[in-house]
């Protein structure tokens, strides 16, 4: 059972040290399939549009009092992207400084490998979701922070593909000869 309904408020929201609001979003992404239907190793990322324009990012939001920064990008991915998954590892922290609102803000993003799509999420009606390649994300995300986060996924990936081929190197090989 999925809440479809988004927090409100900024009651429970979080402010470091230095008074700047916390936020954290994740990056949605999954493995793409070729026609046959098996799993590639290229990936897609999910991007959404912010709610009062059209401009492309990653699922962002609150940090609040009652989450663990990976509860919270898994809220802000269910609530503004609709999808839910695995959240990995923190990609880093970003200091920045909001252009609408020209105050500063902490954000922290994780990678979320997504494992469902929902038909119905609490701001369906608010926003576009788009799958694509990295490239074109990177191309049509409005935050320098945010493809920066892109960047370090891309590369964390990369760096486990590598790993996994060194260690087994002939693994398809293996499997197609049983």
């Amino acid at each position: 059972m999925v809440c479809l309904v988004s927090r409100t408020g900024r009651h429970l929201q979080r402010y470091d040290n230095l008074g700047r609001r916390q936020v954290v979003g994740c990056i949605p992404y999954r493995y793409k399939s070729s026609s046959d239907g098996t799993i590639t190793n290229d990936i897609e990322v999910l991007v959404i549009s912010s709610q009062k324009c059209q401009k492309m990012m990653f699922p962002k939001g609150g940090w609040e009092l009652d989450e663990s920064r990976e509860e919270a990008a898994l809220r802000e991915s269910l609530e503004e992207a609709g999808v839910l998954g695995i959240v990995e590892c923190e990609l880093g922290k970003w200091d920045f400084m909001s252009k609408s609102h020209g105050t500063f803000y902490e954000g922290y993003m994780f990678p979320l490998l997504v494992k469902e799509e929902l038909n119905f999420w609490p701001e369906g009606n608010l926003r576009q979701r788009t799958w694509m390649d990295v490239k074109e994300a990177r191309d049509v995300c409005q935050h320098w922070w945010m493809k920066e986060a892109l960047d370090i996924l891309v590369e964390r990936l990369d760096s486990l593909k590598q790993q996994n081929e060194q260690k087994f190197p002939n693994l398809c090989t293996d499997l197609v000869a049983l």
